[in-house]
Parts: C-alpha cells; structure tokens; sequence
C-alpha cells in the first residue's frame, strides 16, 4: 500500500446525525468545515425526519455500521480534528468512545446534543452518564448550551453567574476547556458565552439578534471549533474564529420553512463574495 500523503487541504471529521433540511446535523457540519477552508468527513450516527418545524422520526445508525464507516475512513484518511453531535444511542455512544480511544481522535470538540431545539429528544436518556463519565473525559472543547449545561453540571442556569459555575463544573468532568454558549440567555443584550480551561473564565461577547431563524446553531458553532483547530489554531483563537462565524450565520439566517429557518452557516463566503441572501432571493449567481 501507498503510504499515507500530506492532504492537501486540512482534513475534520463529523460524527452526527443526519438533518434532511440541512439546517443542523451533518449538514450544518459540512458547511462550516467548508466555510472555513477545511475538507470534511462524515460519519452518520442517526437518520432523522425533520423540517424546521420539529422532529419527527428518528432511526439509529446499526451499531456496527457506524464502527465501519470510521475503520474505512480511518483506513485511508486522517482527521486533524474531530467533532461529535447527535450520537443517538448508549451504544452509539459506546462505540464511538471506543473508536476515539483506539484511533487517538484528537483534538476533539464535544457537542453534547441531548435534544432538539424545534422539540424532540436526540440522546436516549440511559446514555447520559456513559458521556458525562466515558465521552467529556476525552474531550478537548466540550460546547453545551443552557439546557445541556444545567443537565450536565447538576444545577439551575439562568444568569451568566450560573453559566460560570456550569463550566468549571463541567470542566471538573474531565474535558480540557468548556464553553457554556449563552445564546438562551435572556436579559443581555450581548450573545455572550463563557469559556472555561481551568485557569481564568473568558466571556465572548458578540451582537445578539432577534430572529427565529438559528437552526443549527450548536452544530455550526461546535464544528468550526474543530475547523479552526484542523487549521492549527489555539483553542482560544479557534473558539473566537467559531464565534464569529456564528454571529454572522444567525444575522444572516434563512428564513425558509414555517418553522425555525437555520442559521446561514456559509454566510462569511456569501460577504466574501459580495452577496448576502435576503428574504426574497437566495440565488448567489443572480445579478
């Protein structure tokens, strides 16, 4: 066999479920690896019937398949990061964490999907200690929002007060930096998250904006983080990076559907280009 080449591009990897709407999921995932110049790969945990207006039905990757889609991967591909999302199952769960462990799947960005934002469970309840003791442990940058951060650290966040001891609790699970994302947080006028590696808590602070269109947004945030550290980037530059190109997905969401439309995850390309998408025209190529 040939040996391995250097790639050309930057190589991330995205083990999620599969979102049909391509607001979230692996398709979120894809873009913001794409958006920010890294090649991605993609490993199906879960299909999923959904729409921006919720989630309907939800299908379990076969256990073993989701093993040979990482071995063949692996075989011929080397990640310089990875990303986990909606992981489904205890023994997806459980499976993953074994391919993490023998296939040293670092650096590693840990979104703790545990339910949908349009409404439906995306983590079976009994897998939830298997990722707070096995999971977050292996973790480089573990990325919860309110709800996920109160389930995870055992205790009420309402406040950025809360969202600090959310992290350094979490943290004491064993990941190596937290970020606790504020984008529920009511109150502040700033979207305000709170990073956390042990050391000092650093608030990222950028505009928040009043829009129903952020499907994808945990998605989007947690993959240009592996993006950004696929690029060589420290965690508190690749976070940084991530949050930007957050702030502009949701300035620029799509309002598409009857539900929640989703975050314009390729939004920096569009401005690059010169073109952003309007509620009445989508096409790049137009005029």
């Amino acid at each position: 066999m040939a040996s391995r080449s250097t790639p050309a591009v930057p190589i991330a990897l995205a083990i999620a479920g599969s979102d049909p709407s391509g607001g979230a999921g692996i398709q979120a995932d894809l873009k913001a690896f794409a958006a920010l110049g890294v090649h991605g790969l993609s490993v199906v945990t879960a299909l999923t019937a959904q729409n921006t207006q919720g989630v309907f039905g939800v299908r379990p990757t076969e256990v073993a398949f989701v093993a040979e889609q990482i071995d063949v991967l692996l075989r011929d591909l080397r990640p310089a990061a990875t990303k986990t999302g909606m992981l489904a199952s205890q023994a997806i769960l459980e499976i993953i964490v074994a391919k993490i462990r023998e296939y040293s799947l670092r650096p590693l960005v840990v979104d703790p999907v545990l339910a949908a934002s349009a409404g439906g469970m995306l983590l079976e309840a009994a897998a939830l200690n298997v990722l707070r003791r096995d999971l977050l442990p292996l973790a480089t940058v573990v990325t919860p929002n309110l709800p996920e951060a109160m389930v995870l650290s055992g205790r009420v966040v309402e406040s950025l007060a809360d969202m600090r001891e959310a992290a350094r609790a979490i943290h004491a699970l064993g990941s190596q930096t937290v970020v606790v994302k504020g984008g529920h947080l009511s109150g502040d006028a700033d979207a305000v998250d709170v990073l956390f590696d042990g050391g000092e808590i650093v608030e990222l602070r950028r505009a928040r904006f009043a829009t129903l269109h952020t499907h994808g947004t945990g998605c989007t945030f947690a993959s240009a983080i592996a993006a950004g550290l696929a690029l060589g980037l420290s965690i508190p530059a690749a976070v940084d990076r991530a949050k930007e190109l957050i702030t502009e997905a949701v300035r620029h969401g799509l309002p598409i559907g009857y539900g929640h439309g989703p975050a314009n995850g390729m939004a920096i390309l569009y401005e690059r280009a010169g073109y952003l998408p309007g509620p009445d025209t989508y096409d790049p190529f137009s005029g």
